[in-house]
């Protein structure tokens, strides 16, 4: 999401959070007949509450009737907000690209973490296709400017030889799936073979079958001090410092059960044999 928007709904949940005094999340949620989560989503500003919850939760807290018309205008703008970025999505894939570049372009340190697919920054022209292909097919959002959006995300590359440091870790069974032809599918892991050792940028291959420790329920990335993680429908963008702390702390394990190198040729070798056998 954009980060205006981001920022925006975080304040909006920090007030929220902020009504709660020293009442946990799971009490709350109780008293409210919520899943926890679902309060600690919307005090965190990773979720936008409906009109029904912000009612609720004011009421739960006897808040006073001028923040109750402060909030729910407050509210009714960010839904508002949310809308207008759904449409920009709606618009095409090239300006998300874009906005990625920027903030790549100016980090110190960018760290990639998936379990599904190969990270952007080390896609080629074919599976970044297949990949805005298949997403705008499933989000029923027009996918008129694919040709665009591939570029834009190859321009993105560029960061890799443009002295930032970059960490890119993802699973060998990330590359079992195929989202394009098998021919296409051998070339994107000759891709990530080719960028083993390269200056700046340290590439590391979960293999298959290895214990880890700690699962990785979906890929993530940290740009300096912020953490983008994209679910089948949104961009949450996390700038809490301890939360950030907590993704870091998982790459940095993750990374201890990661092939690298010599390791990391061998696993990729492998899939590449297999799929030049298919």
């Amino acid at each position: 999401m954009t980060s205006d928007f981001e920022k925006r709904r975080f304040e909006f949940g920090k007030q929220l959070r902020a009504l709660l005094g020293r009442e946990q999340f799971k009490d709350f949620a109780t008293r409210l007949g919520w899943n926890a989560s679902k309060v600690s989503k919307i005090a965190t500003g990773k979720q936008t509450p409906s009109d029904a919850d912000l009612a609720a939760w004011l009421r739960a807290v006897n808040a006073p009737r001028s923040l109750i018309i402060k909030l729910t205008k407050e509210l009714t703008d960010l839904q508002l907000e949310q809308v207008e970025w759904r449409a920009e999505l709606r618009a095409g894939h090239r300006a998300r690209q874009e906005d990625l570049s920027r903030s790549e372009a100016g980090a110190e340190l960018i760290r990639a973490v998936d379990i599904m697919c190969v990270p952007g920054l080390l896609q080629t022209a074919d599976y970044a296709r297949a990949i805005f292909a298949t997403q705008a097919d499933l989000l029923e959002v027009p996918a008129g400017d694919l040709d665009d959006a591939v570029r834009a995300r190859m321009r993105r590359q560029q960061v890799l030889y443009s002295g930032q440091r970059v960490e890119i870790l993802l699973a060998q069974a990330s590359l079992a799936n195929p989202v394009c032809s098998a021919s296409q599918m051998r070339v994107q892991v000759d891709r990530l073979l080719s960028m083993i050792g390269l200056p700046n940028v340290r590439l590391g291959i979960i293999p298959l079958w290895s214990t880890l420790p700690n699962l990785l329920p979906h890929g993530f990335w940290v740009i300096d001090d912020v953490v983008l993680v994209e679910t089948v429908t949104a961009e949450h963008r996390i700038t809490d410092p301890e939360q950030v702390t907590v993704y870091n702390r998982l790459a940095d394990r993750l990374w201890d059960s990661a092939a690298e190198n010599d390791a990391a040729r061998a696993a990729l070798a492998e899939t590449s044999a297999r799929w030049a056998s298919s």
